[in-house]
C-alpha cells in the first residue's frame, strides 16, 4: 500500500453535519514530494514581483480616475470594474508580503504600502502577523484561527451574509482610520479594543489581536499614521470636490473587497469543526484550481488558484507555484491525494458550499 492509499476518506462526497477530517493521516510522499521537487524555484524574483504589483496598481488608479472624471455612465462603469479588477490584484500582494522573507525584495513592503495599502486603507499589518496564525499546524481550521468557519456546517443564510458583508468593508475601514485610530490616540481603552477588534483582516469573529511589539508595533505606528492622515483626507475632500468622487472610489473599493470575499468564499472547503487538523487533512480542506479554468486568475490573482498548493508549501512565491503544481501532479499522477484538492471552477465550488450548508446548516 502507498503512502496516498491510506485516505479513506472521500472528499468529493458533500459532508453531513458533524463529519470531521481530522482522522486522515498524513501522506507522507506527498509531502516529501512538495519540498523536494520545489527547493530550486523556492526563491522571490523581484523582476516579477516589481512590474506586476506596479502595473496593477497604476491600471487601477488610471481607471479609478477615468471612471471619476468621465461624464458617460457606460464608460464609468466599465472603468470603474476595471480599476476594482486591477486594484483587487495589486491589493492581494498583501498576502505575498506575510509570507516572503524580509530580506528578499527590499523596499517592496514600503513601496506596496505607500502605493496600495496605505491608499485602499488596508495596510500591511492588518494581515502581518494574523495571516501566519491561520498556516500555524495547530491552529488551522480551530476556534485559534483569524481565517477560518466552518461555513459547510452552517446555515445557508451565512453565505449571502457573508458576501455582503464585504460592501460595508471600505466605510468601515474609512470610519476606524479616520474617526477611531484618532480618537484612540487620546482614549488609550479604545485604542486597545480598536487594535484588538478592527486591526485584522480576519473572518473569524472571536479572534482577539494580541499588542503589536518591538520593530512590527514601530512599524504599525507608522502605517497607521498614514493611513489616518488619507482617511481625514478623504472625507475633507468633500468639502472642495463633493461626494460624487469618494463615492466612486468607495464602490471600486467595495467591488475589490467582494471578489476578494468571493475567493475566500470557495478557497477551503470550510469543513472542519475546530480540532486539530493533520497536514494532509489541512489540504485536502482547500482548494486549487489549475488550468484549463481561465477566468480564475482575475478572481484568484498571485496565485491564489494554488490555495491548497500554498498550503503545503507557504514560502514558495507566487509565481512558483504553477510549475510546483505540475512537478507534484506530474510526480505523483493521477488519483494521488494531491489530485484530491484540484476542482474545476468557482461555481462549482460555490455549488457544493451551498449544498453542504442545506444539508448540514446546524448553526
Amino acid at each position: 500500500m502507498t503512502a496516498h492509499e491510506t485516505i479513506d476518506v472521500p472528499v468529493s462526497a458533500p459532508v453531513s453535519a458533524g463529519a470531521k477530517r481530522v482522522a486522515i493521516p498524513d501522506d507522507m510522499e506527498m509531502l516529501r514530494a512538495a519540498v523536494e521537487l520545489t527547493r530550486d524555484i523556492s526563491a522571490a524574483r523581484p523582476e516579477i514581483y516589481w512590474p506586476d504589483m506596479l502595473l496593477s496598481a497604476i491600471v487601477g488608479y488610471a481607471a479609478l480616475a477615468g471612471a471619476i472624471l468621465t461624464g458617460n455612465t457606460a464608460l464609468a462603469v466599465g472603468l470603474g470594474v476595471l480599476a476594482a479588477v486591477a486594484l483587487y490584484r495589486a491589493l492581494l500582494f498583501i498576502h505575498e508580503l506575510t509570507h516572503i522573507h524580509r530580506d528578499a525584495l527590499p523596499g517592496f513592503r514600503f513601496v506596496w504600502n505607500l502605493m496600495v495599502g496605505i491608499p485602499l486603507l488596508t495596510p500591511s499589518f492588518m494581515y502581518e502577523g494574523v495571516h501566519t496564525l491561520h498556516h500555524a499546524r495547530t491552529r488551522y481550521g480551530t476556534a485559534d484561527d483569524p481565517e477560518y468557519l466552518p461555513l459547510a456546517l452552517m446555515k445557508p443564510w451565512s453565505l449571502p451574509v457573508f458576501l455582503f458583508l464585504a460592501v460595508l468593508a471600505p466605510p468601515a475601514l474609512l470610519f476606524r482610520f479616520a474617526i477611531l485610530t484618532p480618537l484612540g490616540a487620546v482614549i488609550p481603552p479604545l485604542r486597545r479594543y480598536v487594535w484588538q477588534r478592527f486591526s485584522a483582516l480576519s473572518i473569524n469573529p472571536d479572534f482577539r489581536r494580541r499588542a503589536p511589539e518591538g520593530a512590527f508595533k514601530r512599524m504599525v505606528f507608522w502605517q497607521e499614521l498614514g493611513a489616518s492622515v488619507w482617511a481625514i483626507a478623504l472625507l475633507g475632500s468633500v468639502a472642495f470636490i463633493g461626494w460624487r468622487p469618494l463615492a466612486i472610489a468607495l464602490a471600486v473599493v467595495a467591488g475589490t473587497a467582494v471578489l476578494n470575499q468571493l475567493r475566500t468564499l470557495v478557497a477551503h472547503l470550510w469543513e472542519n469543526e475546530g480540532e486539530a487538523m493533520t497536514v494532509t487533512a489541512q489540504y485536502l480542506d482547500s482548494v486549487n484550481v489549475p488550468p484549463p479554468a481561465v477566468l480564475t486568475p482575475l478572481w484568484a490573482p498571485v496565485g491564489l488558484r494554488y490555495h491548497a498548493l500554498h498550503h503545503l508549501l507557504p514560502s514558495v512565491p507566487y509565481h512558483a507555484l504553477g510549475e510546483a503544481h505540475r512537478r507534484l501532479q506530474a510526480h505523483l499522477g493521477a488519483g494521488s491525494t494531491y489530485g484530491q484538492a484540484s476542482h474545476s471552477g468557482l461555481f462549482i465550488l460555490i455549488g457544493r458550499l451551498a449544498r453542504n450548508t442545506m444539508h448540514s446548516g446546524t448553526r
